[in-house]
């Protein structure tokens, strides 16, 4: 029954506040079914509500600096996983299967340009991350980078290691500073690694104010975590 007190209502806060999606444009809600039929069933952290929550946060974070193409922000983020490599056998074949979809939509090419264009860029690619131009794809990337921290972030974090078959914690391997895309996606780590190697390094790597500001607590929650996880850890008490 307590836990139950505690589970979110269907629609959040953020959602009612700010009145989003009341209106679905036709395609928008074509894209939303495609978006929500791939990601069925993904047990790694990137499923159809990392995708909600991500869109929801593009959104808001256009909202509240005033700027952007709502249309194009709220496409490129249903779709930003799309040709992801580790939702797919390898790059080609996601960002084929992007170009087909998008091919099968009414958008002008400038429209199918500008969204494949934002979803190449999002990957943090171990650091080697394309640096950025345009809002919208700020807005994208900074959602995106935002559902990787805080306690949503550390339930991915080990549900990701998890499915990959990657240890815990492992105090022999050292942290890695500096990585290829190849060895950030295919080398030895460990899950709470991975905090030190990408999720602490993000608040940083932001573009907007409006992600930055809500990155502060986010990130202050996964200090405290870790702090709480290495006392338990070394059984300091």
């Amino acid at each position: 029954m307590q836990l139950l007190a505690c589970l979110p209502k269907k629609h959040d806060k953020m959602k009612a506040k700010k009145g989003a999606f009341m209106y679905k444009h036709p395609v928008l809600l074509q894209i939303e079914l495609f978006a929500r039929a791939f990601h069925s069933g993904d047990a790694s952290g990137h499923d159809w509500h990392h995708i909600r929550r991500v869109r929801g946060l593009a959104l808001y974070i256009a909202e509240k600096e005033e700027k952007g193409d709502r249309f194009i922000i709220e496409a490129s983020a249903l779709l930003h996983d799309i040709p992801d490599v580790k939702l797919n056998a390898d790059n080609q074949k996601g960002a084929k299967k992007l170009k087909a979809f998008l091919n099968s939509l009414p958008l002008a090419e400038y429209q199918k340009e500008q969204i494949q264009n934002i979803v190449a860029s999002i990957s943090f690619k171990g650091g080697n991350e394309t640096e950025l131009l345009h809002f919208e794809a700020m807005a994208v990337r900074d959602a995106d980078r935002l559902d990787a921290i805080g306690a949503i972030g550390i339930a991915r974090a080990f549900a990701y290691g998890g499915k990959k078959g990657q240890p815990l914690y492992d105090p022999e391997l050292p942290v890695r500073k500096q990585m290829t895309e190849e060895e950030y996606r295919n080398g030895k780590t460990s899950s709470i690694h991975h905090f030190y190697e990408k999720l602490l390094l993000l608040k940083d790597r932001l573009y907007t104010e409006t992600a930055k500001k809500l990155a502060e607590e986010r990130h202050y929650f996964m200090e405290q975590f870790l702090q709480e996880f290495f006392k338990e850890w070394n059984v300091e008490r």
